[in-house]
């Protein structure tokens, strides 16, 4: 079986109508679960905020609260849906979403984000090359943070100190890094690493707004 048809299947099988489908499903998919549990491990949930399940864009979930649920207790995090943890809902669950799965895949999937960043097109593909999906997402997205990019902006959204840098043009793609504070007062954890096409859309909303809630942070 091909790595996107194990992920068809799991995230069909995770809405099943026992309330154990969720977590069998994710049994079936060997390297999901052995990444959840090496980052859970090395504390990398820890690196990253809040964000919520529902598109902010639709307003539809990103994947079904059990299935939410399931992730979270694998990965030893406490969350009330919709609100949960940024790097799984942006990692694991994004690969496992069947609403709009092409999309929400393509981040990790494909060559945008990495070439954006510089890297080579493959390095994001969870199955291949070394380390976890979120280690690498992690990494990559705190090296563009600490970097400023070619563009950063700073803020304060609802009393929390935010950051945003978009990075230099690689081969016509770029990268977006996004953190927010959980607190007032307490440092910003990152809540979004994305691909971007059209960098003036992305500057002048920054430019203009940059102090609200963005990209699902909760």
């Amino acid at each position: 079986m091909g790595r996107i048809e194990e992920l068809d299947r799991a995230a069909a099988a995770a809405s099943g109508s026992t309330q154990e489908a969720p977590a069998e499903a994710l049994t079936t998919i060997e390297w999901l679960i052995a990444a959840i549990d090496a980052d859970r491990t090395d504390g990398l949930f820890g690196r990253w905020g809040a964000a919520t399940a529902i598109d902010a864009r639709t307003g539809e979930a990103l994947i079904p609260q059990a299935l939410f649920e399931a992730l979270h207790e694998r990965a030893g995090l406490k969350a009330a849906w919709p609100i949960g943890n940024a790097g799984l809902l942006q990692t694991y669950a994004s690969l496992l979403s069947a609403v709009d799965a092409d999309r929400n895949r393509e981040r990790w999937l494909g060559s945008d984000l990495a070439t954006g960043l510089g890297l080579d097109g493959a390095h994001f593909i969870p199955w291949e090359g070394s380390g976890t999906l979120l280690a690498r997402a992690t990494h990559a997205a705190s090296v563009l943070l600490a970097s400023g990019g070619e563009f950063s902006w700073y803020s304060l959204a609802e009393g929390r100190a935010t950051r945003a840098v978009l990075s230099h043009e690689h081969d016509g793609s770029r990268a977006l890094a996004y953190a927010v504070a959980p607190a007032p007062g307490t440092s910003p954890l990152l809540v979004a690493l994305l691909p971007v096409a059209q960098a003036e859309p992305i500057r002048r909303d920054l430019d203009d707004a940059a102090s609200r809630l963005r990209w699902n942070a909760a």
